[in-house]
C-alpha cells in the first residue's frame, strides 16, 4: 500500500485490471502527493469500482490515507475535483454517463476517508482533514481566491442538490451526494450536547454561509424528494455502472454483498437494500434526514465576539444581554419557517411579501404525504418543525377537513406507545397540543365521524368522531405513563390537550365520557395514597430527621403535583357542563353513574369550587330522576332517555363561570440541546454507523455480541 512512483497507467478505456485499480487506491493513500492537474485524479475517477476489499485491508487504507494526508493533501484534492465533476453535470445540456460515474466515484470515495477522519480526530478543530490547499498550484488557477475548500465543496454539493431534480439517470449521484453530506455534518457527533462557542463544525458551518438562493433551493428540493419518494432502481441495467454493462460501483445499491471496494457493509450498512420497497424511499428518506439536520443546526457565539452587522447569518436578539449565549441565524430553519402553499396567489401576500427567495411547494402533497410516512420518526419531527414553526402551514393543517389523514397516525402511535420512544411520544403529544389551541380544530375534530378504528382492539368503535377517539387515546395515554414512564411532562401534555378541547367538545361518546370520569377516579385513588402514605410518615419517629425530612419533602412535591393534575381533570369536566352540556348527554351520564368518586373531595379547598358546578348538574339530573314516576328499575336507556330530555331544558342556572383553560406550547429556552441529538439518533438508528467511542453527543450503548463491528445501537 506504498506510493507509487509515477501515475499508474490503466491501459484502454475501460480496461482497468483489478490490478490496475489496486495501483490507482494504493498511490491514492501513499504517500506521494499527486498535483491537482495531473491525470492520476481522472484515471481514478473514472475506475468502474469493482474490487472487494475486506474490512481489515479497508481500514489499513484509511489509516494510511489518514496519515499521507497532511503532506499530500488528497482529501483536499479529490473534494475540488468532485466540486468540478458536479459543475459538469449542472452546467453541460446533456450530461454523459463517464461525467456521471466521476462524480459518483469522487462522492463516494471522499465520504469513506472523511468519515474515518472525523470519526478518529484527536483535535478539536479538525486539522487531520488538512484542506488547507496551495491556491497558487497549476491547475488552481480557476479556484476561488475568497473561499476555503470548505465553503467551496458545500457549495458545489448544494449547488447541485438544490437545482437537479431527481431522475432515473442522475438519482444514483443524488444518492451518494446526500449520504456524503451526512458525513461531513457528521462533526456534530463528536461535540457535546450543549453548543459552545469553541465546537468547530467546518462543514455544517459552511452550508449555513451560503447565498440564500442556495438555501431556498436546497430546502425545497429536499422537500420535494421527501413528498416525491422518487425511486432507486435496484437492479436495472445502467450505463454508469460500467462501460461494458457489467456490475460496477453502484452494485451496491441494490446487493446484499457485504463488501465492496472501500465501503464495506459496516460502513454504511443502510445503502444496501434487500427488495425494491426499501430501495423506493432511500433518496426520500435520507433527504429528509439532511434536511432535519440543516435546519435544527444552532451555531453558538458569544456576545464578546465581534461580528459584522451585516452578517446574515447573525440573530442579535440577545445580543443586549452581556455573556448571555447566543446563537447566529439558521437560514435553512428560516427558508422552511417561511416556506408557502405553491397555490398561494404570489399578488395576494397582504402586506407580507418576503424578501428573497421563498421555499414554494404544494402544501396539499406534503400534507398527504406526512399522513402517508408518520410511522416514520423523522417525518414527525418534520411535521413538528412545520407545525411549530411555519404559521402558513399549520394554517392550512386547521382549515383542512380531512384532518384524520394527520391524526389517525399519530393517534395509532400513542396506542402503541409502549413500542415508542419516550422522544417520539413527546413528539406526537406537542403536534396535538400545538394544533388544540386553535378553537376550529377543537371543533373540527368532533364533527368529523370515522366509521372504524381497525387497530384500537379493546373494543369495538363503530361511528365514533374523531374528537372521541382523542379523548380515549389521551386518557389512555396517562394510564400508561402513570403506569410505565412516569413522566410528569407527559400528563401536563395529555392534560393540556384534553383542556383546551374540553369547551369544544360535541357529543362526546359513552365510552370517551366513561373513560374522563375513570380518569378522575384514578388520579383520586393515587392522591389519596400519597396522603395516606405522607401522614403515615409523619406520625412515624425516625431516628435520621435529616432522611426523614428528604422523604417528606418528595412526598409532598408528588402531592402537589397530583393535586394540580386533579384539578385539571375537574376543570376539563366543568369545562364541558358549563359551555356544551346540552351537547354531551353521555357525559351528564357518565357523572351520575360514577359520582361518588367526587364526594371525598367536596370540601376540598382546591376543589369545592369547581365541584359546585359538578354538583350543580347532579343536583338537577337527580331531582328529575326523583319526580320520575317509574314502573320497575332504570336501565341505561331510560337515564339516557330522562337526560336528553332534560337536556333541553337546562338553562345553567347557578353555574358559575370560570376563565377557560387554555395551553399554550412555548419551546424550552435551549431547544438545540434536545433537537440536535434527537436528529442525530434518528440517523443512527437508520444503520448509519460511527466509532461509538467518538461520539459525545449523547451517551451511546454498545451490544457487542449483536452489532456488527463498528455499528452501535442508540
Amino acid at each position: 500500500m506504498g506510493a507509487a512512483p509515477s501515475t499508474p497507467r490503466l491501459g484502454e478505456v475501460g480496461a482497468a485490471s483489478p490490478g490496475a485499480a489496486e495501483q490507482m487506491f494504493a498511490a491514492l493513500v501513499g504517500g506521494k502527493a499527486y498535483p491537482i492537474s495531473s491525470e492520476f485524479w481522472r484515471q481514478l475517477l473514472e475506475l468502474p469500482l469493482t474490487l472487494q476489499w475486506p474490512r481489515e485491508r479497508v481500514l489499513q487504507a484509511c489509516h494510511a490515507f489518514a496519515q499521507n494526508n497532511y503532506t499530500t493533501k488528497h482529501l483536499a484534492k479529490i473534494l475540488i475535483h468532485l466540486v468540478w465533476c458536479l459543475d459538469e453535470c449542472t452546467s453541460a445540456s446533456s450530461v454523459s454517463y463517464s461525467t456521471y460515474r466521476k462524480a459518483i466515484n469522487a462522492a463516494y470515495i471522499s465520504s469513506i476517508f472523511l468519515k474515518f477522519i472525523i470519526e478518529n480526530a484527536k483535535a478539536d478543530n479538525w486539522q487531520e482533514l488538512s484542506l488547507d490547499i496551495d491556491k497558487d498550484e497549476k491547475g488552481m488557477e480557476n479556484f476561488p481566491s475568497d473561499q476555503n475548500v470548505e465553503y467551496f465543496l458545500m457549495k458545489g454539493v448544494l449547488n447541485y442538490i438544490g437545482s437537479v431534480d431527481v431522475s432515473p439517470e442522475s438519482c444514483y449521484l443524488h444518492h451518494e451526494l446526500l449520504n456524503l453530506m451526512l458525513v461531513l455534518m457528521s462533526t456534530q457527533l463528536c461535540s457535546g450536547p450543549s453548543p459552545e462557542p469553541k465546537d468547530v463544525h467546518p462543514f455544517i458551518d459552511a452550508a449555513m454561509l451560503q447565498e440564500s438562493s442556495i438555501v431556498t433551493s436546497v430546502v425545497q428540493k429536499l422537500l420535494l424528494t421527501f413528498v416525491r419518494r422518487p425511486q432507486i432502481p435496484v437492479n436495472g441495467s445502467h450505463a454508469v455502472f460500467s462501460d461494458d454493462g457489467g456490475p460496477g460501483v453502484l452494485q451496491r445499491v441494490g446487493s446484499a454483498a457485504a463488501n465492496f471496494v472501500l465501503l464495506p457493509y459496516y460502513t454504511f450498512n443502510y445503502l444496501v437494500s434487500a427488495n425494491a420497497e426499501g430501495a423506493s424511499s432511500q433518496l426520500a428518506d435520507n433527504s429528509l434526514l439532511v434536511l432535519l439536520v440543516l435546519i435544527h443546526y444552532r451555531k453558538c457565539i458569544s456576545t464578546n465576539e465581534s461580528i459584522p452587522t451585516d452578517s446574515v447569518y447573525m440573530s442579535d436578539s440577545d445580543a443586549s444581554v452581556k455573556d448571555t449565549p447566543a446563537f447566529h441565524e439558521n437560514p435553512y430553519c428560516k427558508a422552511l419557517n417561511n416556506a408557502n402553499d405553491i397555490q398561494f396567489d404570489r399578488n395576494d401576500v397582504e402586506g407580507n411579501a418576503q424578501n428573497g427567495p421563498v421555499v414554494r411547494l404544494s402544501f396539499a402533497s406534503l400534507f398527504d404525504a406526512l399522513g402517508t410516512c408518520l410511522k416514520d420518526e423523522s417525518s414527525v419531527l418534520l411535521l413538528y418543525s412545520l407545525v411549530h414553526g411555519n404559521c402558513n402551514f399549520q394554517e392550512y393543517v386547521l382549515v383542512r377537513t380531512d384532518l384524520d389523514t394527520l391524526l389517525m397516525p399519530i393517534l395509532e402511535m400513542l396506542y402503541n406507545a409502549s413500542r415508542k420512544t419516550s422522544n417520539q411520544i413527546y413528539m406526537l403529544l406537542i403536534i396535538l397540543l400545538i394544533l388544540s389551541q386553535d378553537s376550529t380544530f377543537n371543533a373540527s375534530v368532533h364533527k368529523l365521524v370515522l366509521p372504524s378504528v381497525p387497530w384500537y382492539q379493546e373494543r369495538l368503535m363503530h361511528q365514533t368522531s374523531l374528537g372521541s377517539l382523542m379523548v380515549v387515546i389521551l386518557i389512555r395515554t396517562i394510564k400508561y405513563n402513570l403506569s410505565k414512564l412516569r413522566d410528569v411532562y407527559l400528563h401536563t401534555n395529555c392534560l393540556a390537550i384534553l383542556a383546551n378541547m374540553g369547551p369544544h367538545v360535541h357529543r362526546l361518546s359513552a365510552y370517551a365520557s366513561q373513560r374522563l370520569v375513570s380518569l378522575f377516579d384514578m388520579l383520586s385513588r393515587k392522591y389519596a395514597k400519597l396522603a395516606e402514605l405522607k401522614n403515615d410518615k409523619a406520625l412515624k419517629v425516625i431516628s435520621d430527621q435529616i432522611e426523614t425530612d428528604i422523604i417528606s419533602d418528595d412526598m409532598s412535591t408528588e402531592l402537589h403535583i397530583y393535586t394540580d393534575f386533579l384539578r385539571i381533570v375537574l376543570e376539563i369536566i366543568n369545562a364541558i357542563l358549563t359551555y356544551a352540556l346540552p351537547r354531551n348527554p353521555e357525559v351528564v351520564y357518565a357523572i351520575l353513574h360514577r359520582q361518588e368518586v367526587f364526594e371525598p373531595f367536596k370540601n376540598h379547598p382546591r376543589f369545592n369550587e369547581l365541584l359546585e358546578n359538578i354538583y350543580t348538574v347532579l343536583d338537577f339530573f337527580n331531582s328529575r330522576m326523583d319526580m320520575q314516576q317509574l314502573e320497575g328499575e332504570w336501565s341505561v336507556d331510560k337515564v339516557l332517555e330522562l337526560i336528553n330530555k332534560n337536556c333541553r331544558s337546562w338553562r345553567g342556572e347557578g353555574m358559575k363561570m370560570f376563565t377557560q383553560l387554555r395551553f399554550t406550547y412555548e419551546q424550552e429556552s435551549h431547544p438545540e440541546e434536545f433537537f440536535i441529538p434527537y436528529a442525530w439518533r434518528l440517523i443512527l438508528s437508520r444503520g448509519f454507523s460511527f466509532n461509538p467511542g467518538a461520539i459525545n453527543l449523547f451517551p451511546v450503548e454498545i451490544h457487542v455480541d449483536d452489532a456488527p463491528s463498528g455499528v452501535q445501537k442508540v
